[in-house]
């Protein structure tokens, strides 16, 4: 053991665990941040906390690592809200904050309120560190914690309204790293070979089955286990928003993204499904569009990490704990190849001729102002072979979802888990686990006005991504139910969901980035073209049409 301070502990724990960035919003851990540099990890200082959680986010998202957020005291309550998307993307994020001297409590010290409350909700883990001889106990749990089974956030409160009891006081303490907590999955715990059995028997019994790969496919880095299942036995793989890129979107299996986000091959394909095997998918309410996909009655198998899920929402006719790359191997070696279930897959490659007559018009539209789906297209052509592209949720997730297509195994598709305005902080922290890859972000205005300082961090600490903007002028995914409300009554619907009209390419001009304004889709090309090879933060703006709203979820 040596004698060190809090500051040099916590500094030498992260560089030991392989953090190569954290983002934090002042005044926080300013001895640790120091400690940071010599260490060689970068401090990004956001524009505000949630920013900050949102990038630490999308580096975690990417890397498979945890991501540090910072916050003193008074910013804490903001840190917690930007938690929730974490939460909610098992992403294994790790926040710290401040928090005044015990004996400021219960005497309305400025700024302060009791904000470790606000974490329970959106963290694994969350606790107080009152002295420095505590860190190397929490925050190793924080690491373990938040890698270990499905991921998610953890917190640690630090003494001090930026943490300065902890990072001044020193003790005798030993820097133990333990290598295996700084990724996830931490642990691949194996299924049970009875229960493989039985999910074979049912599988091989039934004659049209479907998978749906969820975000746990991801996670356990399954996708060559999925397509190689799914191939061996003539299943077709739909997948959850999550789970998008797990199996190329051109493979002859891949029907495309399932549930309320969805294309409507896929909850049709669902539908007629006779066996639904969920691998990794929690089957939560979006994957399933409210649980209405698939019918109710229909046979269910599970694949889940954690047991807690099985059989949740459905009941489950096999139902396996274990982490999807070990169960799907299992299922492989239990296995032969069968026979090409023709008359099945000759259904499924009719649902998605159907979708792709149903939005050919719109996907190769060359009407100003600019479709959204026209947009899609370009992006798909242009798309790099090893990309990462993030999107917002609400509209931009249903363009993307459905009509981006993923047709080399080195792309990544990442989208946020329902907090309008993620994507821009997230594909920034993406950007900095990836410094070498493309990272592109797609979001409309109504998700970019969220965050738009950031463009100034993007630009100060030459984190190059590309920013391309669905503008429209509105939240045009309220555009139908404000209408219907208003519909024969006085007044206009239009103040609750238009902006006004913004050239955010100027705007990012001003910051210092690259702007590109399109009006026209036969210039989407090139600006696609000059975005990406740009040597600075890249905003394209493309003027879309507000009328431009998806194809209604088939159910």
């Amino acid at each position: 053991m040596t004698m060190m301070s809090g500051a040099r502990y916590i500094a030498d724990t992260l560089k030991g665990y392989g953090v190569t960035h954290v983002f934090f919003v002042p005044a926080i851990l300013h001895e640790g941040l120091m400690e940071m540099e010599r260490q060689g990890i970068k401090r990004i200082l956001t524009h505000s906390e949630k920013a900050a959680a949102y990038m630490a986010d999308g580096y975690a998202r990417a890397s498979h690592k945890p991501g540090i957020c910072l916050a003193q005291s008074v910013g804490a309550a903001n840190l917690a809200a930007g938690l929730q998307d974490a939460y909610l993307g098992l992403s294994p994020v790790i926040a710290i904050t401040g928090r005044r001297r015990s004996v400021y409590r219960y005497r309305h010290a400025y700024q302060e309120i009791e904000h470790k409350p606000m974490f329970d909700a959106v963290t694994k883990f969350n606790v107080t560190v009152d002295t420095v001889e505590q860190l190397p106990l929490l925050l190793r749990q924080a690491f373990r914690e938040a890698v270990s089974g499905p991921p998610g956030p953890a917190h640690l409160e630090f003494q001090g309204i930026r943490g300065e009891i902890i990072m001044e006081q020193g003790a005798d303490l030993e820097v133990i790293v333990e290598e295996q907590f700084s990724h996830y999955p931490a642990f691949r715990p194996a299924p049970e070979p009875e229960l493989v059995l039985e999910a074979v028997k049912v599988l091989c019994q039934s004659q049209r089955p479907i998978i749906v790969a969820g975000g746990g496919v991801k996670a356990s880095q399954a996708g060559a286990e999925l397509v190689e299942l799914a191939e061996r036995l003539s299943i077709p793989v739909v997948t959850s928003l999550n789970g998008k890129g797990t199996i190329r979107d051109d493979h002859p299996l891949a029907i495309g993204v399932a549930g309320s986000y969805s294309a409507q091959c896929a909850n049709r394909a669902v539908a007629e499904a006779d066996l639904v095997l969920f691998v990794g998918s929690r089957t939560g309410s979006q994957v399933t569009n409210d649980w209405e996909i698939p019918r109710s009655g229909t046979p269910v198998m599970q694949i889940d990490i954690d047991p807690s899920e099985l059989g949740r929402n459905y009941p489950a006719k096999v139902g396996i704990s274990g982490d999807a790359k070990v169960t799907l191997r299992r299922l492989i070696e239990a296995t032969e190849p069968v026979a090409p279930r023709t008359d099945w897959l000759r259904r499924i490659n009719q649902l998605k001729e159907e979708w792709q007559e149903q939005i050919k018009e719109n996907y190769n539209s060359s009407s100003m102002p600019i479709r959204p789906e026209r947009l899609c297209r370009e992006i798909t052509h242009s798309l790099p072979e090893d990309a990462l592209l993030l999107s917002d949720t609400g509209h931009s997730a249903i363009w993307t979802g459905t009509m981006v297509d993923l047709k080399h195994a080195g792309q990544t598709y990442i989208r946020c888990a329902g907090s309008l305005g993620w994507a821009l902080p997230a594909a920034l922290g993406a950007k900095c686990a990836f410094p070498d890859r493309p990272v592109i972000c797609f979001t409309g205005d109504g998700g970019f006005w969220y965050h738009l300082a950031e463009l100034e961090t993007a630009r100060r600490y030459g984190i190059n991504v590309l920013v391309i903007v669905n503008n429209n002028g509105s939240m045009n995914q309220v555009k139908k139910g404000a209408e219907r409300v208003y519909a024969g009554r006085n007044g206009r619907s239009d103040d609750i969901w238009q902006f006004t009209d913004v050239d955010f390419s100027r705007v990012a001009e001003a910051m210092g980035c690259y702007g590109i304004r399109v009006t026209d889709p036969a210039e989407l090309k090139a600006a696609l073209h000059k975005g990406l090879a740009a040597d600075r933060p890249t905003v394209i703006d493309v003027v879309s049409d507000i009328e431009g709203i998806p194809p209604p979820v088939w159910t």
